[in-house]
């Protein structure tokens, strides 16, 4: 068996240490929204990532996320075969409000046992621990490959990874995404719809009903026909891996009319609906129109019915698979389920047997001094090395 310096290359270069690697991450600005006001191009972090990974070894692919100017994703690849590994990320941050954190969100802090910044748990501190596992890794002749992936707007749209599944890439057989789960591996997660109902109909004076058609008393209606929807499903559809069992329904928000003596002639309400495992989002959306379009006809109004974002299917792999019995024996912990969506679904297309895992804690996520228990650390790259010996050597 080949072997070298875990910590150089032929170059003589090698990747900082964790601590480093993560405070230079944590320093660039990678925000992915839907306002391009706060928006951001992950490409500095993309081109960072890959030169630390090109340090060990690995062969850099950095692949343009199509339509969307200044987004990239990443697969790096240590090794070559028909099997491997996938550890994968997301490159991009929520936005943040500077004046509820106690710290600079772009500058790692170290108090209490912690590393604080933006991006420290969710999750830029997966990269760096990835990385530090991925040196044993590079000292030895792989029988499969270990790729690192990292991909585009997560926190937003989600198109890094729905780009990769279109393209049909990368080619592997197991994928760990390493969100924050406090190191528990998750085998399920709900789905996420947001969608945009909007009625129109006619404004007229208040004195005479006749002389409008009152948009307001169709969404009165259209919202009774979702809470017995959400109550049909409730009641045929229950998983008791979830905390919350059934799939929810939420009035979000409504917008309508723009004076008590006017008859509202526009009303908007956005919702979301969380689906269980094998409720597909499409028939969702088809059953939802059918029960809406003949309360428009009825009020004689216009209905448009749009999602928001193109939603994020829910997640499930086989409790019985390899990727799930190895994380459960590394970790000591049942894989489980969560209420939150990842990318997971998009490395399934791709074929890849998918579990999510990894450091710090969901709790901690898209919150104000967001921060990375460093007692997190040093589990994550064992686990991570192990995970890497069992599938790659």
């Amino acid at each position: 068996m080949t072997e070298r310096d875990p910590r150089s290359t032929g170059n003589g270069q090698a990747p900082p240490d964790v601590r480093e690697m993560l405070s230079r991450l944590v320093a660039i600005p990678s925000i992915s929204s839907a306002s391009p006001d706060w928006d951001h191009s992950n490409e500095p972090v993309v081109r960072l990532l890959a030169e630390w990974l090109e340090q060990l070894g690995f062969r850099n692919e950095i692949l343009p996320v199509p339509g969307m100017p200044g987004k990239y994703n990443l697969v790096s690849t240590l090794g070559s075969g028909p099997g491997g590994l996938v550890l994968s990320g997301h490159t991009d941050t929520v936005p943040y409000d500077d004046q509820r954190w106690q710290s600079d969100p772009f500058k790692l802090t170290e108090r209490e046992g912690r590393f604080y910044g933006l991006g420290t748990c969710d999750m830029k501190g997966f990269f760096a621990l990835a990385i530090e596992a991925a040196r044993e890794a590079a000292t030895q002749s792989l029988k499969q490959p270990l790729i690192i992936l990292a991909t585009a707007d997560e926190e937003s749209s989600m198109n890094g990874a729905k780009a990769l599944a279109e393209a049909g890439y990368p080619k592997a057989r197991y994928a760990v995404i390493g969100e924050p789960t406090t190191l528990k591996p998750v085998r399920l997660h709900k789905g996420i719809m947001m969608e945009r109902l909007v009625f129109e109909g006619q404004s007229g004076h208040s004195s005479d009903p006749s002389l409008g058609r009152n948009a307001l008393e169709g969404m009165n209606e259209a919202m009774t026909e979702l809470m017995a929807l959400r109550s049909h499903w409730q009641e045929r559809h229950r998983n008791p891996n979830f905390e919350v069992q059934y799939p929810t329904l939420n009035l979000g928000c409504i917008h309508g009319g723009d004076n008590p003596n006017r008859i509202c002639a526009r009303c908007e309400l956005h919702f979301d609906l969380r689906p269980l495992p094998g409720m597909e989002m499409s028939e969702l959306r088809q059953t939802i129109l059918s029960r809406l379009q003949p309360v428009a006809s009825r009020h004689d109004l216009s209905l448009s019915f749009e999602p928001l974002f193109d939603g994020v299917p829910a997640f499930e792999t086989a409790a019985e698979a390899e990727l799930v019995r190895v994380c459960e024996e590394l970790t000591g912990h049942r894989a489980g389920a969560v209420g939150f969506a990842t990318e997971a679904p998009w490395l399934q297309q791709l074929g890849l047997e998918t579990l999510v895992m990894g450091p710090g804690s969901i709790d901690q996520a898209h919150q104000p001094d967001e921060f990375l228990e460093l007692s997190q650390i040093d589990p994550t790259i064992s686990i991570l090395k192990k995970l890497i010996r069992h599938f790659c050597l």
